[in-house]
């Protein structure tokens, strides 16, 4: 028996930096409170969810990796609390930006990075105008309570990532997240998000720890609602803890890590993999292509 305990944390944007910080601070000690030892916060949590328009001066906002004020802050805690944090922030790296995250160990130590592959855009959702598509490819950390996957947002609705590190020898993925309303497409995309990660699970035999932010948010020309719904899903998909659309709160849930290892192995969906016969993904375009 091999148990680990994962949290999600969910929460509103105080609209300042530093009450952003305090805030997301507490929720940590709260969760390390009741016994988890992987505590997963939001995307981009330091701020408002600027992305909904096009800004320069945000582009001044960015951190260095290796000089991160607010890395330090949390390598601290985690030192202290001894848990594992996935921190998301946002990356200066020379005259590139990435919407980036790093995975501090229980130990306080930073165990690498990892930045955004999927880069999404559209109507409140510019990412493109801030941040250049992640260079890291996919990553598995060994952390002090087991082997962490990590993608962030747009790159959940990829099975393509989920695959990869679950490949890669991940035992649970977890996916900061800031998803809403949508002002272009007439449909409230809650349960789709939710169903899609649901799947990353059950077809890779793996838990799944996704945290979103609340509230309204608005910027010049634009306003957004953040639907929350933060869970964690069980190997099979299941959603075995959840929080509502509006309300603060924190999950927690304790996995055997041997127990769902045993399970991967015995269903043998990853035995029975054909890989030679998926050269298709890398070549189609979405359209039939004649062979000939």
């Amino acid at each position: 028996m091999r148990n680990v305990t994962l949290a999600a944390t969910q929460f509103a944007s105080t609209h300042t930096r530093e009450g952003n910080l305090a805030k997301a601070e507490a929720m940590v000690r709260a969760a390390a409170a009741k016994g988890a030892q992987v505590i997963l916060l939001q995307e981009l949590f330091e701020g408002d969810y600027f992305c909904q328009v096009e800004n320069y001066d945000y582009l001044l906002t960015a951190e260095e990796y290796e000089s991160s004020p607010t890395l330090a802050r949390f390598q601290k805690l985690a030192a202290e609390l001894k848990v594992v944090l996935p921190i998301s922030f946002f990356e200066a790296a020379g005259t590139a930006r990435f919407n980036s995250l790093c995975v501090i160990d229980a130990d306080g130590k930073k165990l690498g990075l990892y930045r955004k592959t999927h880069i999404p855009t559209g109507a409140c959702y510019e990412e493109k105008f801030y941040f250049s598509p992640g260079d890291t490819g996919f990553k598995v950390f060994d952390t002090a309570y087991g082997r962490l996957g990590v993608a962030i947002c747009w790159d959940q609705w990829f099975p393509e990532c989920a695959r990869i590190m679950a490949l890669k020898g991940a035992e649970f993925l977890m996916y900061p997240t800031a998803i809403g309303s949508e002002p272009v497409l007439p449909k409230d995309s809650k349960d789709h998000w939710q169903h899609v990660m649901q799947g990353h699970a059950a077809a890779n035999i793996i838990p799944v720890v996704a945290s979103n932010r609340i509230g309204v948010e608005t910027a010049p020309n634009s306003s957004m609602r953040f639907f929350g719904s933060s869970f964690i899903a069980d190997e099979y998909g299941e959603l075995v803890e959840t929080l509502g659309r509006d309300e603060e709160g924190i999950l927690v849930h304790t996995f055997d890590l041997d127990r769902t290892d045993c399970e991967r192995l015995e269903w043998g969906v990853f035995r029975d993999r054909r890989p030679e016969m998926y050269e298709d993904i890398l070549t189609l375009d979405g359209k039939e292509k004649s062979r000939g």
